[in-house]
């Protein structure tokens, strides 16, 4: 694998825009290939491989949750936190898969709705719905189906939290911690919210 000054210093600054999932952006420079080359130059370790496969499927299921929103959810609160779910995490599971193809790593197959028990080498991904819950969720609408969201969503989210906080803690990769740090920040906020709409706080 070649490295290079430039590239070390490039994808540093690269990867902490893409990190901040603030749109449209990060998407597209994640996808480039200019990026993905550039993803192989930062020293990663086996953390980093791990948080971005646990991550990706973690965050495809929060997608397809937040989809379900638009046409089922009475408030228009909980409409707004699910696009800003899809709005935030969307491009970060292109940011993710970038990396793991520079690094050459196994890409996660898209996996909606798909029961955790079965999602083999998936065990430390907390916070996953099983096809059980999805199914409860496609199902439900207005008042139910907020209450249904919002509780499966703070759950999803404490999942999530905790595995960026290993990342943190444990990861080499300077763009997967920082992204981590974003998602314990940006998802800690929203539990918090949640959970006020749920009348817990």
């Amino acid at each position: 694998m070649r490295t290079t000054r430039f590239a070390a210093l490039t994808v540093t600054a690269v990867f902490a825009l893409a990190a901040c999932g603030g749109g449209d952006d990060s998407g597209s420079a994640a996808s480039s290939p200019s990026v993905s080359a550039e993803a192989s130059a930062g020293a990663h370790n086996a953390q980093d491989v791990s948080f971005a496969q646990g991550m990706i499927p973690h965050h495809q299921q929060a997608v397809e949750m937040a989809e379900l929103a638009d046409g089922r959810a009475a408030s228009s609160q909980v409409k707004d936190l699910a696009a800003r779910v899809e709005k935030a995490q969307g491009p970060e599971i292109t940011t993710m898969t970038a990396w793991l193809k520079a690094w050459d790593e196994k890409v996660p197959e898209s996996m909606p709705g798909m029961d955790h028990s079965g999602m083999d080498g998936m065990d430390g991904m907390d916070g996953m719905m099983d096809s059980a819950d999805m199914d409860k969720l496609k199902k439900a609408s207005g008042k139910d189906f907020d209450s249904m969201f919002l509780t499966m969503m703070v759950e999803h989210h404490e999942g999530a939290v905790e595995m960026a906080t290993t990342e943190k803690a444990k990861g080499e990769y300077k763009a997967a911690t920082a992204m981590a740090g974003d998602i314990v920040t940006a998802q800690n906020a929203e539990i918090s919210e949640m959970k006020k709409l749920l009348g817990e706080s």
